[in-house]
């Protein structure tokens, strides 16, 4: 949920391309907050942010949960959570400019509004997923995000795809499949909400590695939930119920936890190799089952974790090539 990626977001650290020595994501360029070059080196640090990225993240699908479940009050339509991630997250962005005082270049708004759009659709159908399926699904089913993205990519971008990376894709899907359960008789509508939102989020990723190439990091954050912002406010009107103190609470930490996760995945990236720091986003998994099973009592069934197995075998495999190719 990083960005509107969001979410959703962290897991996409697997694309990322090196060019000329400096370290870009393709969801975003990696360059200081405030200056040209590179923080220094220090993969511990990294190590650690990446993992506090991932507890964040992992986090704020559990509030979610909690604020769809009921657990917390009335339940909240997923709309209303969407809201109230980029309101507190634009809010915890905007109060850190204030401090940083960060130049911004050219805005390119209408890049920015269709990322924001795919982001705020995507982000709402996974609130909406895991309200029904366990953290655990949800969480491996987005680990998809990159794989849609690079099928997106061939299409919308021209790239050019190999076998091995057709072959990761294929892995991960089979994975995806698993989890939809479909031997049941009936599909998990829960995880084809989170399919749903891997697919529109893996779109996002496109719009912003176009960004990336043109606006700093933190101006695209800004930028980017400062639309959010009005696009959900925009659809909360007619959703909107008056939420209880600790609904309040909760709805206050998905976006500031949100916020947090993506300047720990930013300075993460920024201070080692991501072929060294990518494999510990995969923390979110293990976060989210600890999480699911602390508070709700949910315990990931063997179909779970053979099929977020089999994702996460994928989506570490599409990661691996990218760093070969990039080191090409």
């Amino acid at each position: 949920m990083a960005s509107s990626y969001s979410r959703h977001s962290i897991t996409q650290a697997h694309l990322y391309r090196m060019s000329n020595g400096n370290l870009r994501s393709v969801g975003f360029g990696i360059r200081s907050w405030r200056m040209s070059t590179l923080p220094e080196t220090n993969p511990r640090l990294a190590m650690v942010l990446m993992i506090c990225a991932t507890a964040f993240i992992a986090a704020t699908t559990l509030l979610a949960k909690a604020l769809g479940t009921g657990a917390l009050g009335e339940p909240l339509h997923p709309l209303q959570i969407t809201h109230a991630r980029f309101l507190f997250a634009a809010l915890t962005l905007g109060t850190a400019g204030l401090i940083m005082r960060p130049k911004f270049g050219m805005v390119n708004m209408k890049l920015h509004v269709v990322r924001t759009l795919c982001g705020a659709m995507g982000v709402t159908l996974m609130f909406a997923s895991v309200a029904y399926i366990p953290l655990s699904d949800a969480t491996a089913i987005s680990f998809l995000n990159p794989v849609f993205a690079m099928i997106f990519a061939v299409f919308l971008l021209g790239e050019k795809v190999g076998m091995v990376r057709w072959s990761a894709a294929g892995v991960a899907m089979t994975g995806a499949l698993i989890l939809l359960r479909p031997g049941s008789g009936t599909i998990a509508p829960g995880a084809l909400l989170a399919l749903g939102a891997a697919l529109i989020l893996g779109l996002e990723i496109i719009f912003m590695k176009r960004l990336s190439k043109r606006e700093a990091p933190f101006q695209i954050l800004l930028v980017n939930n400062a639309i959010g912002l009005v696009i959900a406010t925009l659809a909360v009107v007619f959703v909107w119920q008056a939420p209880t103190m600790m609904q309040w609470l909760a709805l206050a930490g998905v976006g500031s936890l949100m916020a947090a996760a993506q300047t720990c995945f930013l300075n993460s990236l920024a201070r080692a190799d991501a072929s060294f720091v990518v494999p510990f986003s995969y923390g979110t998994l293990l976060f989210a089952s600890l999480y699911d099973a602390a508070i709700f009592g949910v315990i990931p069934t063997s179909v779970s974790l053979l099929g977020a197995g089999i994702i996460v075998a994928g989506a570490a495999l599409l990661a691996w090539r990218e760093t070969r190719l990039a080191k090409a």
